[in-house]
């Protein structure tokens, strides 16, 4: 079983929907993102070059979401896991949910959650 390094609660106002108010008006969007990776040889040198740098990750999605506009939280999340597995090769698994708190009356939020491999995404 691999270990994990989690992201949570990446909170960005952003251009994300299809509707046209959405197009227009920025909202929330909320990610949490969990790497999986081995960190035995972080553990046991306690050194940065041994681990993933979540700082990097975060900042690069951040930018993405600020910036990319997509239509669908399917194509976001999509994207996200995209940019972590570019990011770091030591990353072999992502699972990565994107919401929009408040999109839909009645709700706290609704959001998308994808698990994906490095092959799966990059195909190597």
């Amino acid at each position: 079983m691999l270990d994990r390094i989690h992201i949570t609660d990446l909170l960005v106002h952003a251009i994300i929907g299809i509707n046209p108010d959405e197009r227009v008006n920025p909202q929330d969007v909320l990610v949490n993102a969990t790497l999986f990776f081995d960190t035995r040889a972080a553990g046991a040198s306690d050194d940065m070059a041994d681990s993933i740098n979540y700082s990097t990750i975060t900042k690069a999605m951040y930018a993405h979401i600020e910036t990319a506009r997509p239509g669908l939280v399917e194509k976001l999340v999509a994207d996200l896991a995209r940019i972590c597995f570019e990011t770091d090769e030591r990353i072999e698994e992502v699972e990565i949910t994107a919401e929009k708190p408040g999109a839909v009356t009645f709700t706290r939020s609704v959001g998308v959650t994808i698990h994906r491999t490095r092959t799966e995404v990059l195909g190597s």
